[in-house]
């Protein structure tokens, strides 16, 4: 891949797919293509005029600057009193504690009548 894009003067090599030269491997494989039986070797060979012939789009002009996110923090502040809500007094209650009882075991009891 980098021969081949060094082959074309001002190409960006990050234009050049990987997965293209990765497909146009595994095509020659099978059918032993382009195997050296030359004295001379051509860098670029049938992978690289592949590349060339699929390149990537040119990168996007960064629009704007890379910031860094800041995330907020999971934890509390240490020091709640300031911002805590006021609390209200426990409020009274005109039934007596064994009317609630008898209350929450008639509705937890299971009746056949």
């Amino acid at each position: 891949m980098a021969d081949a894009t060094d082959s074309r003067p001002g190409l960006d090599p990050e234009r050049a797919s990987f997965t293209t030269a990765l497909n146009a491997a595994r095509d020659q494989i099978p059918l032993a293509a382009g195997v050296i039986a030359d004295t001379v070797i051509d860098l670029v060979g049938a992978i690289g005029e592949r590349v060339l012939a699929n390149l990537l789009p040119d990168r996007r002009i960064r629009t704007k600057t890379r910031m860094i996110k800041l995330r907020t923090p999971n934890t509390r502040p240490a020091d709640r009193t300031s911002t805590a809500a006021p609390t209200k007094p426990p409020s009274t209650s005109t039934s007596s504690p064994t009317t609630l009882d008898r209350r929450a075991t008639d509705l937890t009891e299971r009746r056949c009548d």
